[in-house]
């Protein structure tokens, strides 16, 4: 580097050191011809992003935006803030190595999409419905179903077989009552006194040959 006081362009680094903020680091210098000692400062050169929106207007690429959008959709969610700077973090250097230093509001939609989609599904679903502006039911339909496809979810395993039962001979049928042959029953005759049945007991009948005679007065 060459010397501010003699124009000398060799000299040695006696210090170095970061700035407080930490982009920066300081170098102590001295000359070899003149052996004053001067400051330079290394910073990292940054391009800036910018970030193309729908109807060809261009603004620079807002971390602070970004970090704001992240916060509205995961708001009210079990989402801690070191996570979300996380997530901001990463899509801030996914930009940095594009080649490209105009890259599509879509583009980056997308990327913040993609990040929502593992981080929390209700947070994605919000941005989801801001970004792509849902016009009707459908539209939202259709984001959860693509939010229930990328998650995989696994079949119900099917159901266990029903244990098998030793197959066993049926009860056998009970045997019918055996055949009782009747006897014919007598023929009922009312001739002789053998036949005749006592109306009261202990008084035999009458004997119906013998006709009775009436006593003459």
């Amino acid at each position: 580097m060459r010397c501010p006081f003699c124009g000398h362009n060799e000299d040695k680094v006696v210090d170095s050191r970061e700035s407080r903020e930490g982009d920066a680091i300081r170098r102590r210098r001295e000359c070899l011809a003149c052996g004053r000692r001067f400051t330079s400062y290394e910073r990292l050169e940054e391009l800036p992003i910018l970030i193309v929106k729908k109807d060809g207007r261009r603004e620079a690429f807002d971390p602070a935006k970004l970090m704001r959008g992240l916060t509205a959709a995961c708001q009210k969610r079990p989402v801690p803030l070191a996570r979300l700077e996380e997530v901001a973090g990463d899509i801030q250097a996914r930009l940095m190595e594009l080649p490209d230093r105009e890259i599509p509001s879509r583009q980056l939609g997308e990327l913040v999409m993609d990040a929502l989609k593992g981080l929390d599904s209700v947070a994605y679903v919000r941005f989801a419905s801001v970004y792509r502006e849902f016009k009707d039911l459908p539209d939202f339909v259709r984001a959860l179903e693509g939010l229930m496809g990328s998650a995989g979810a696994q079949p119900a395993p099917p159901p266990p077989p029903a244990p098998r039962t030793p197959k066993t001979a049926p009860p056998a049928a009970p045997a019918p009552p055996p055949l009782v042959k009747r006897q014919p029953a007598p023929p009922k005759t009312t001739e002789g006194p053998s036949f005749a049945t006592p109306l009261f007991e202990g008084v035999e009948p009458e004997d119906p040959g013998v006709p009775r005679r009436r006593k003459s007065r």
